[in-house]
């Protein structure tokens, strides 16, 4: 997409160029780290924000549903959709917070993963959340 800002962080991309809605609500930008595990951030904007000048909560949990789908993706190569989206709210991020996201594969078996992750600003969880995925069949 030709249309989305270069990355504001040292070593970091776009995780898929061509999503029309993640790049049009962030864009997410995603390094995969030395020890494997995948870490996406964004530079929270006056666009990110509700009414009351906080990051809505829709846009934490679209980072974070990537970002479970992302790191299920590091142990099983297949498209993944999200079955189950479970979250809580902890913290509220303002404008111009960085808003960091990671999360982890807890478990896979054939036909799922389970996964968790965090939406935080330095020490401070913004949104704790689990997720059951499930592989795409090919039509």
């Amino acid at each position: 997409m030709s249309d989305v800002p270069p990355p504001p962080f040292e070593g970091y991309t776009i995780y898929d160029p061509i999503d029309p809605y993640e790049n049009l609500a962030g864009p997410f930008y995603w390094k995969q780290r030395e020890d494997g595990t995948h870490h996406f951030a964004l530079k929270a904007e006056a666009r990110h924000c509700n009414r009351h000048g906080i990051v809505h909560g829709g846009l934490m949990m679209t980072m974070i549903d990537l970002t479970m789908v992302v790191s299920a993706k590091q142990k099983w190569d297949e498209q993944l959709v999200t079955v189950s989206l479970n979250s809580e709210f902890v913290a509220a991020g303002q404008d111009s917070d960085i808003i960091e996201a990671e999360g982890e594969l807890v478990r896979r078996t054939r036909s799922l993963a389970f996964t968790r992750g965090r939406v935080f600003v330095g020490d401070r969880t913004l949104l704790a959340a689990s997720a059951v995925l499930k592989p795409l069949k090919p039509r």
